[in-house]
């Protein structure tokens, strides 16, 4: 998918949008090129991260761990030093060049990713996690600061969306990808091609995308050069509700999409006795498919109406995500291996809609000096309490459940039904937000 291109979503965008303005110096980009990189890149990242996940069980078998400690690995080990460096490179990348940041972290998280290729022992595993999340943590919280330079305010929630087909496309890739190269080359190889993408996507944004100026459509770019300071940041989270009920939503929608995305082949594997390829396919399909079009569908959808209703940008993604619990938990508790499947795709148009419009809301409401820190901070949550915990949480709970009479598959199957729950209290957050959507997205920035 690297090399063939800007995307059709991409270049639509490109078609409206003539090159935004460049610091002095810099080459001319256009926005669907830059838009179709930084979306690689993120993708790539995921892929990174999720490639993990369809290995639980040769990684589990050949190491002898628990799911506590797959939990561990596939999630707080990536997520340990992320959180803390990611504000510190956000800092950063208010003031410098991003797309060097970029591009460094890029190069970083592939060879860490290669690296876990290597390793002898769980511990040197946990190591190269970690290694991992420092990379992401480098590359990745100036993405979103970036493009929406190269796009403006009501074109956001949409490039936004194109940008976080990330996940779903990370999770094709890394795990219908990752399968059949484990089935086929053993679980160690999975890691060393996941790897490869990243060191020419790093060269490739390097040499052909220009750092866009800051600011350029916000009508902002004569008073850009000063840095609000990081407590200005939170304080705008804070001070504004809208953004304090979209924070606490996506954050609950993470902490339950990461932990069932952790063990979704595991699931598969245990429940209906597929193999690591099968299992590692199905998912990456699920997970990819439907959820494409929903976040990209979701962010045009919620760019459309909230033109007219900006309240949009609440009750598309509040909406879904209450549809996504009640799917979620009649998916895992099917005996019939179709129904359980079928269901899952179904759930998966839903539970990512948050992902974009979330995203395109936050940049809006901030100062071209803030995007950077903000993207952090909503990732360094994510990654800590979703990435982090949601896997524990659902590995935990597998432990404890599959103690009893039901075995492996339906232990895991409770826990994933009752951590599924969560997507309704995050619907909650979205749907309260839109009582001061309207009148804060009107607030200068």
């Amino acid at each position: 998918m690297h090399d063939a291109g800007p995307s059709p979503a991409s270049a639509g965008l490109a078609a409206d949008a003539a090159p935004s303005g460049m610091a002095p110096g810099e080459r001319r980009t256009r926005p669907g090129w830059a838009l179709f990189l930084l979306a690689a890149i993120s993708t790539c990242g995921f892929i990174d991260r999720i490639v993990m996940n369809v290995l639980v069980e040769p990684i589990k078998n050949e190491f002898a761990l628990t799911d506590l400690q797959i939990g561990l690995v596939a999630g707080l080990a990536f997520a340990v030093l992320n959180v803390v460096l990611g504000l510190w490179v956000a800092r950063i990348a208010e003031r410098r060049r991003r797309l060097t940041l970029i591009s460094i972290g890029t190069l970083l998280w592939s060879i860490a990713t290669a690296v876990c290729g290597f390793a002898g022992s769980f511990v040197q595993l946990v190591f190269a996690r970690i290694g991992v999340g420092v990379g992401e943590a480098v590359g990745l919280p100036a993405t979103s600061s970036v493009i929406s330079d190269f796009f403006p305010r009501n074109k956001r929630a949409t490039a936004m969306s194109v940008l976080m087909l990330a996940p779903p496309l990370g999770a094709f890739l890394g795990s219908a990808g990752g399968a059949l190269i484990a089935q086929a080359y053993g679980w160690r190889a999975a890691f060393l091609f996941a790897a490869m993408p990243g060191f020419l996507l790093a060269i490739l944004v390097w040499l052909t995308v220009g750092e866009p100026r800051r600011g350029h459509y916000d009508g902002l770019a004569a008073n850009a050069a000063e840095v609000p300071p990081f407590s200005a940041v939170l304080r705008r989270i804070a001070d504004r509700r809208s953004l304090r009920h979209l924070f606490a939503g996506s954050t609950i929608a993470s902490v339950v999409g990461f932990g069932l995305n952790a063990f979704l082949a595991a699931f598969l594997l245990r429940r209906f006795g597929y193999g690591v390829a099968q299992a590692g396919v199905i998912a990456g399909l699920i997970a990819s498919l439907p959820a494409s079009f929903s976040v990209v569908g979701s962010g045009w959808l919620a760019d459309r109406i909230g033109r007219r209703d900006p309240r949009a940008y609440g009750y598309i993604p509040g909406i879904a995500l209450l549809l996504s619990a009640p799917l979620y938990m009649l998916a895992v508790t099917r005996e019939s291996a179709g129904a359980s499947i079928a269901l899952l795709a179904v759930a998966a148009v839903f539970q990512y809609a948050y992902l974009g419009t979330t995203s395109g809301v936050f940049q809006n409401m901030m100062h071209p000096r803030m995007r950077a820190s903000a993207t952090a901070v909503t990732s360094l949550v994510s990654s800590l309490v979703g990435g982090g915990f949601g896997p524990i949480l659902v590995g935990g709970l597998s432990d404890r459940f599959s103690a009893g009479t039901v075995g492996p598959g339906g232990g895991l199957a409770m826990a994933m039904a009752v951590v599924s729950i969560g997507y309704a209290w995050g619907a909650c957050h979205y749907l309260w937000a839109t009582r001061t959507l309207t009148r804060e997205l009107a607030l200068p920035i």
